[in-house]
């Protein structure tokens, strides 16, 4: 395996490496954050925002054993696991880490221990732990300078599955272990590619494997661990596979696919080859699945328009079973308990941030075990957005969600591209465009450019490589729509957008500075072909996928063509590049070369580098001073006092 520098120091060597241009502003270090052009923030600012970014949210984890659940949430820099014994109770933090914790998986075996990961500065090396509530203590049972995913308990709780690479990996390799001891660490399988440990069968002699291609393939194997085999399911299929379960009887499994539909299902597909059952076909994707303990119980969601809806149904029939009344909103971590007779999730909405919820099957009643703060803020101002499509140059019906501020305007505007591209913006809880909506008078259009998930196939494929900028002409259509709406100022319009965003935020600044106030960059490619050759290993042939293979000279030649940091020229709108240092995913390299490209073309970006920190900011007070300085921005370029 390589050796590598540590991340931050590699980040630590690119900021002493000073930028092109002759003119460049002093470089002013504030703690753990590096910045230039960035003014004094004013007091009243860091009061106003104070509310916003004091919004807390809570996760469900998993159910523990004394009857209450396990949660993550936040009350210091970052997530940590908590425990609330009754529902509206105490929240009693067990974790203390400087560093964001997951949440917690209880091991199946009675002991009450439970599992959680962490990584350091969002490197993404995320190493496995395992808490023990006895002894008030954790085991790290895997390696560091190892990225480490896809955990999997045995039904019996003996043992965990999970998947290993280095930075320079392409290749993840199995592993298994008893986490109380992890001199009991074993390879069971040199992988290929992405693969990851799904789920055990139900006498642990067999894992479920998955290997990820792209949003549009993936494959799932079963390794038989005592013979070493591995067999692949569907060999003659090309389809996308989700969650994966085994059937009680470990002869089939259930699995969410694309198989035979434009939308994703849950189908059952024996493992002897018979015949495949669709188990819930809807016309949209199926998100999440969780099967009950026992297998006769499916929990499952709907991805209808950005909107989740939670199904419940018999896995051997597929009756529809009854399901509790929810809050227009959105839905995951979806588990049963131990015993099958309840299912936890975490629900918000667009009034309301994430919070943890239990369902009893049997009795159907319908518990919140918490109320997150919201700042002191009066939620019930915040009202869901407005779901519109537009038409882009092509005559493609584009959706977006539309958040317009009270009067009538003319409003400025906020255009939020999500990341991804395979992702999908959808209406939850965002105390960011909220304060964009009340504080800043703002408009917020949060369009889903095609390549979005959750439209089906055909939509989400409609930008993969030579296409690229298509993406980035629904931007400009959707400029073209606020150009037509009275209530909207289309002399004021930022976009703003992180990763992929960031690469749209930066393409729309190419392509429409002249018809743009500015543009915050955060964590975004500014070439596709750096990105590339520098993303780490273990995510070179995943982006390869999507983007297209930097390799081939003719892929390579396009997407230098299509590299914001090679027309930086036409960059002539304010920007504001925000950056983690530590990220593996978009170095830091992507935000040097952009700022150095833009400054050497005249312009003179703002520009925020947090020391520790990865792909985007976790740490409270570093997103505190990522909102401040945003805001300021803001009010500049759009003209607000």
């Amino acid at each position: 395996m390589k050796m590598i520098l540590p991340a931050a120091m590699c980040a630590a060597l690119a900021l002493s490496v000073p930028v092109q241009a002759q003119s460049a502003p002093e470089r002013v270090t504030r703690g753990n954050l590096v910045m230039e052009n960035i003014p004094e923030i004013p007091g009243e600012v860091r009061e106003r925002l104070r509310q916003y970014q004091n919004v807390r949210s809570a996760g469900f984890s998993d159910f523990a054993p004394d009857g209450g659940i396990y949660i993550t949430t936040r009350f210091g820099e970052t997530n940590q696991i908590h425990h609330v014994a009754q529902p509206m109770g105490a929240r009693r933090q067990i974790t203390f880490y400087d560093e964001r914790t997951s949440g917690a998986t209880i091991r199946p075996d009675g002991s009450g221990q439970f599992l959680f990961t962490r990584d350091v500065g969002g490197d993404e090396f995320f190493q496995g732990f395992l808490f023990d509530p006895a002894q008030a203590r954790s085991i790290q049972f895997t390696t560091d300078q190892i990225r480490n995913q896809g955990f999997s308990w045995s039904r019996d709780g003996r043992m965990i599955a999970w998947a290993a690479a280095g930075w320079g990996d392409a290749d993840y390799t199995i592993y298994m272990a008893d986490p109380a001891d992890p001199t009991t660490a074993q390879e069971v399988l040199q992988g290929e590619g992405a693969m990851s440990p799904v789920d055990w069968s139900p006498d642990s002699s067999k894992l479920l494997i998955g290997r990820y291609f792209s949003i549009n393939e993936s494959r799932l194997y079963v390794l038989d661990i005592e013979q070493g085999t591995l067999s692949q399911i569907n060999p003659d299929e090309t389809n996308a596979y989700g969650a994966a379960r085994f059937a009680a009887d470990g002869n089939s499994i259930f699995v969410v696919t694309d198989e035979g539909s434009e939308f994703r299902r849950i189908m059952e597909i024996p493992l002897d080859g018979g015949d495949k059952r669709i188990v819930a076909d809807h016309d949209w994707d199926v998100q999440a699945m969780a099967l009950s303990p026992d297998g006769s119980t499916i929990a499952y969601t709907t991805n209808e328009g950005g909107i989740s809806e939670l199904y419940i149904i018999n896995a051997a029939t597929g009756e529809r079973l009854p399901s509790p009344g929810l809050p227009v909103g959105l839905m995951g971590g979806i588990t049963f308990s131990p015993d099958g007779s309840r299912i936890g999730f975490t629900h918000n909405s667009a009034d309301s941030p994430g919070d943890a919820w239990t369902y009893d099957l049997a009795t159907r009643e319908l518990v919140r075990w918490t109320q997150s703060e919201v700042g002191g803020l009066d939620t019930s101002r915040f009202r869901a957005p407005e779901l519109i499509s537009y038409e882009s140059f092509d005559g493609l019906q584009v959706p977006a969600f539309v958040h317009r501020p009270e009067g009538e305007g003319p409003h400025p505007v906020i255009i939020s591209i999500h990341g991804g591209p395979e992702a999908q913006a959808r209406p939850g809880f965002n105390s960011g465009f909220q304060y964009w909506i009340h504080e800043l008078g703002a408009a917020v259009l949060v369009p889903n450019v095609r390549g979005s998930a959750g439209y089906g196939n055909e939509y989400v494929n409609l930008d993969n490589v030579f296409l690229r900028e298509d993406s980035v002409r629904d931007i400009g259509a959707l400029l073209d729509w606020v150009a037509t709406q009275p209530d909207l100022d289309e002399n004021r319009i930022v976009v703003y957008g992180g990763s992929y965003g960031g690469y749209m935020v930066l393409a729309s600044l190419v392509h429409y500075s002249d018809r743009l106030a500015g543009g915050i960059n955060i964590v975004g490619i500014s070439n596709f072909v750096t990105f590339l050759e520098n993303t780490a290993g273990y995510r070179q042939d995943l982006r390869r996928a999507e983007y297209g293979d930097e390799r081939d000279p003719e892929v390579r030649e396009f997407l230098e063509s299509i590299s914001p940091a090679n027309h930086a020229h036409r960059i002539t709108a304010p920007l504001f590049i925000i950056q983690g240092a530590n990220d593996p995913r978009v170095p830091l390299s992507e935000a040097e070369q952009i700022l150095a490209a833009v400054r050497e073309a005249g312009g003179d970006p703002w520009y925020l580098v947090a020391m520790d920190e990865g792909h985007g900011f976790a740490r409270q007070s570093n997103r505190d001073f990522q909102r401040e300085a945003e805001t300021l921005f803001l009010r500049d370029v759009l003209g607000l006092d």
